[in-house]
């Protein structure tokens, strides 16, 4: 079951696959654009799209319908960056000016946020803007920038002072084609393909005042930090797409018995469980229920212990194919994405248990 039963969300992903089906790595995102998806989840395209439980639905009927997770996800971080930084950050003239070129596929965005060696943690990121005439000059490094390679904006966050030791960032929207922006292809990670990674430096970049997306003294905690809380509600709808599509195939390569049966059976009660807690989770974004942090982390939890049991039934028929093989390394290549934010996640939650008692 979708996230969101809308019938635009359902009809523009049926208009998709109805053009993609037969080659779906041939120029993907131009596919994506064809059939509308590109205004899911943005400001403007009406009730039925704006929100994120929208773009959950897209990202999961793409996985399930591909098993191609990095395809899911390469869509859905596009307007997932759309939607919170630019439609919840940018002033008019900055959404005027972007947002309906988003929602067309003309342009693609990218967050920045990253830097080599040092991860995303606050105290250890160098990318600094400093004031420069009536503007800024950006130096510095980024890496792991999703998007990137295909991006035509990127939205940079920099360190823009230091007080008492504490360094405060900005956000900035960077076109691709500013001076002293690189970007520097990285190795392809071939289990996510067609989401693909770059580095990006940044030699002395002049940017507008103009650029600087919203007014707060400190960008990170107030859009960095509860973004990454987004991109991992969100994302697993694309864990629940992918794990339907991962059900049906082995259905379809082991001998047709009642213990299979009713292993597959058990499988879909549990890929029925992560559905209906992605649901909850995603909906919690848009303002609806109770935000549970502890559903996301069962999410993800229960998707591994799935597709274990999803191996142990494709080990009794023939050699996985690659297609299965590419789904499975792309579920463990996900699995270690922000391990560590996650695993602070389940100590604080861990924590929080039983602490009204004490």
């Amino acid at each position: 079951m979708l996230h969101d039963s809308s019938p635009e969300v359902t009809a523009r992903i049926d208009r998709w696959w109805s053009i993609a089906k037969d080659d779906v790595l041939t120029d993907p995102f131009a596919q994506l654009a064809k059939a509308g998806l590109f205004q899911i989840g943005l400001p403007g395209a009406g009730a039925a799209l704006d929100s994120y439980r929208a773009i959950a639905a897209a990202e999961q009927a793409i996985a399930a319908k591909t098993g191609m997770p990095g395809l899911a996800s390469g869509f859905a971080a596009r307007q997932m960056i759309a939607r919170f930084f630019i439609g919840g950050f940018a002033n008019a003239v900055q959404r005027a000016t972007w947002l309906p070129r988003i929602a067309a596929g003309e342009v693609c965005t990218a967050v920045a946020i990253s830097e080599p060696g040092a991860g995303a943690h606050p105290k250890h990121l160098q990318t600094a803007a400093e004031p420069h005439g009536t503007g800024f000059v950006i130096r510095g490094r980024k890496a792991w920038v999703t998007n990137g390679p295909i991006a035509d904006v990127f939205l940079v966050l920099c360190v823009i002072a230091v007080e008492d030791g504490r360094k405060r960032y900005g956000l900035f929207l960077i076109p691709k084609e500013t001076a002293g922006l690189v970007i520097k292809p990285m190795p392809a990670l071939d289990a996510l393909a067609p989401s693909t990674h770059c580095e990006l430096e940044l030699d002395g970049c002049e940017v507008p005042a103009s650029a600087q997306v919203g007014a707060m003294p400190d960008a990170y905690p107030a859009i960095a930090l509860p973004f990454r809380d987004v991109e991992d509600t969100v994302g697993t709808a694309n864990v629940a797409g992918l794990l339907s599509w991962l059900l049906e195939q082995s259905a379809g390569r082991i001998e047709r018995s009642e213990e299979n049966a009713l292993r597959l059976g058990r499988i879909a009660g549990l890929i029925s469980l992560v559905q209906a807690a992605s649901r909850l989770a995603v909906a919690a974004l848009d303002g609806e229920g109770q935000d549970v942090p502890a559903r996301v982390i069962g999410v993800r939890l229960l998707a591994r212990d799935i597709v274990g049991e999803i191996r142990e039934l494709l080990a009794q028929g023939p050699s996985a194919d690659e297609a299965i093989s590419r789904a499975l390394a792309a579920f463990d290549m996900m699995a270690t994405v922000a391990r560590e934010p996650r695993k602070v996640r389940q100590i604080r939650l861990g924590n929080s248990i039983g602490s009204e008692k004490q």
